[in-house]
């Protein structure tokens, strides 16, 4: 019998071994292989704990083609920040070897998410803007937006970024790393999303912040932060304005934007599509410059679980990694 070894790679050596270009590399690999049906999620469990106002679970699948099997537990503690000064978004990426069910590695998942999640809108963005996009519009300005924000301005010609918050105070976030990409940045109202060519909401909003009105013909839309029932970025009446995609339909329709639209009657599970089918080419993706089109990204665990297995790979590879028999 072989010696059977746990991996354990913390949170703090996670940003000296991912990469942006590794991240939206596995994430786009994975959607791909979702939409040819070779990979596959189970559904999310997520729960309002009862205690500092967490939200806690779990997200999971198996990609069979690239032998991956495993989960994500986390969810976020809206207090965090404010009483010890961590991050509110907190989790762990665990790996099982799928011949046996043993477990195989322990991956610090905080970072990786953040990556992970500017990713998946990063590729939509690469697959369904316009070639031509020149503005890009933020909504929201807290930790994950500045991970947006950075992996969005590699994927197109950008000029100017423009940005809303709730609270004013945290656009400078946003400013910043427009400067560092010699761009200029403008705090506009929302009415002002109307200039620009891309948009991304990453928000922790239980109500709609971004109208159709505020979108002009042409823009795609990443609606990257609702990702449990009842939470909402954009008013309804987008989506049946847009050509929707998402990452998976059951999570988009359930617990994504796409939820209150259906709820609404305004659009049908069909007019749903994964973005893997534009990247593997079934499907045409955008289909002319005035088209809106929007990306639903709720997060599936085989994007956390393609990038953790990378991870592993590189620190085993560098010897950063704690590996322990068992």
């Amino acid at each position: 019998m072989s010696q059977h070894t746990l991996t354990i790679v913390p949170e703090g050596l996670i940003p000296d071994l991912l990469t942006r270009d590794a991240s939206f590399t596995a994430v786009e690999k994975v959607f791909a292989a979702m939409a040819a049906g070779e990979a596959y999620n189970f559904p999310v469990v997520r729960e309002a704990i009862g205690h500092e106002d967490a939200l806690y679970g779990f997200k999971g699948g198996f990609d069979r083609t690239g032998g991956v099997l495993g989960l994500k537990a986390g969810g976020y503690w809206p207090n965090n920040l404010d009483k010890q000064g961590i991050i509110n978004h907190q989790s762990t990426v665990c790996l099982f070897d799928p011949d046996t069910g043993r477990v195989t590695a322990m991956v610090g998942g905080n970072y990786l998410t953040a990556l992970r999640t500017a990713a998946a809108s990063s590729v939509s963005i690469k697959h369904l803007a316009r070639k031509d996009a020149k503005v890009l519009g933020m909504i929201g300005a807290g930790h994950q937006a500045t991970f947006q924000l950075r992996a969005a301005l590699e994927t197109h010609a950008f000029e100017k970024v423009i940005g809303w918050n709730l609270h004013p105070e945290m656009l400078p976030n946003l400013a910043k790393v427009a400067e560092e990409a010699g761009l200029p940045f403008e705090a506009v109202d929302l009415p002002g999303m109307r200039d620009a060519d891309v948009i991304i909401t990453i928000t922790s909003s239980f109500a709609p912040t971004l109208m159709a009105d505020h979108v002009s013909p042409g823009t795609h839309i990443a609606c990257m932060g609702t990702d449990t029932k009842g939470k909402q970025e954009v008013e309804a009446a987008l989506l049946a304005r847009a050509t929707v995609f998402c990452d998976e339909v059951a999570q988009s329709i359930s617990i994504g934007e796409a939820q209150h639209a259906i709820a609404s009657g305004l659009i049908k599970e069909q007019d749903v599509t994964q973005l893997g089918a534009v990247i593997n080419g079934a499907h045409k993706g955008r289909a002319s410059d005035e088209e809106i089109t929007l990306f639903d990204g709720t997060g599936v665990g085989l994007q956390d679980l393609a990038v953790s297995a990378a991870i592993v790979e590189v620190a085993v590879a560098n010897g950063t990694a704690t590996v322990v028999p068992l």
